[in-house]
């Protein structure tokens, strides 16, 4: 999996900036496969016992008893984990004391469905099995995404994204919008092109561009900063305002340019090759990447090596035979 470009844009500034997709958005599927929280479904008790407990890891204090069966500080992280946001806001403690307790009432009903026989039931196996299936896929895919994530590995996609982009170029850009609502309406998109032209009349007697956008532009971030949409570079555009923006020498201001938004004015402050983030800027993102590579790369090999059979859908039609007779080999 090659590694998709760093993301290096400034804020979206104009309406006209494409959605850009960063790093982590590589993985969605992915992350699909990772998420959710721990599951806590463990090996029923025999009837009438006390829930079972995993052994308790050194140091994991006991923060309250149930009949007997500790909760310890673990199982609040846990309980943490696979609540997520459904914990009723609120401060430190009182998240805390909620739950205490969520699993003290989860304990209190496992030991109820225990002693009423819920275990030996074929719909709780189903489910304890699937937990279970649950429990151990997410595992793998934590130990895997641990396991590959090293300074060595993220260092190489880094570099490796850094040197995909030493080549591309940049244009840091002000402009000037003059919007058309609704692009077919040519009574409108005349008046937006007229008031472009009268603009640029205006800059080229000498007025300053910024304060021109500040006052005119319909692009409301660009009343605030003067038309500034930062660096960007070609795919981050529109095509009809990139192809003009890109031709500019630096300083140089375009002749009315219509996109599916209106009628701009473009002024280009400068031009250079793009500039890499510094690591720790993408560093989140990197380790996203990392992760998720080394778990899809350990699915595919796992689906390639298993027998998947589908039984709720026939399997694809084979080729039907050819009417045709075979040719006959040729005669010398």
């Amino acid at each position: 999996m090659t590694p998709p470009p760093l993301p290096l844009l400034p804020h979206f500034t104009g309406s006209i900036r494409r959605r850009c997709v960063g790093l982590g958005a590589a993985f969605v599927v992915a992350a699909s496969l990772a998420a959710g929280g721990a599951v806590l479904a463990q090996t029923p008790a025999p009837g009438g016992a006390a829930p079972a407990q995993a052994p308790a890891p050194a140091g994991d204090s006991v923060v309250a008893r149930v009949n007997g069966t500790d909760i310890r500080q673990s199982d609040l992280d846990l309980a943490e984990e696979d609540v997520g946001q459904n914990i009723p806001a609120g401060t430190p403690e009182t998240r805390r004391d909620w739950l205490v307790n969520y699993v003290a009432d989860m304990l209190v009903l496992a030991k109820y469905a225990e002693t009423n026989k819920f275990p030996d039931s074929a719909d709780f196996k189903q489910r304890l099995a699937f937990a279970r299936n649950k429990a151990l896929m997410e595992a793998v895919l934590r130990d895997t995404g641990k396991t590959a994530l090293t300074p060595q590995a993220m260092s190489a996609v880094y570099n490796e994204a850094v040197k995909q982009m030493a080549d591309e170029q940049e244009v840091h850009a002000r402009h000037i919008l003059f919007r058309v609502a609704d692009a077919n309406d040519q009574n409108a998109s005349k008046e937006a092109e007229a008031k472009a032209n009268a603009t640029l009349a205006r800059v080229k007697k000498g007025e300053d561009f910024a304060a021109l956008a500040q006052e005119l532009t319909d692009d409301p971030p660009g009343k605030q900063d003067g038309g500034d949409l930062g660096y960007f570079t070609k795919d981050q555009m529109v095509p009809e305002f990139s192809e003009v923006a890109f031709k500019l020498d630096k300083g140089q201001i375009s002749d009315p340019v219509k996109t599916a938004f209106g009628w701009h004015l473009i002024k280009i402050e400068d031009k250079r090759k793009r500039q890499a983030p510094e690591f720790d800027q993408v560093k989140d993102q990197i380790e996203t990447f990392v992760t998720r590579k080394a778990q899809i790369d350990l699915l595919n090999k796992l689906r390639a090596e298993a027998k998947i059979e589908r039984l709720d859908k026939p399997e694809p039609a084979s080729p039907a035979p050819s009417d045709k007779p075979a040719a006959e080999p040729k005669k010398n």
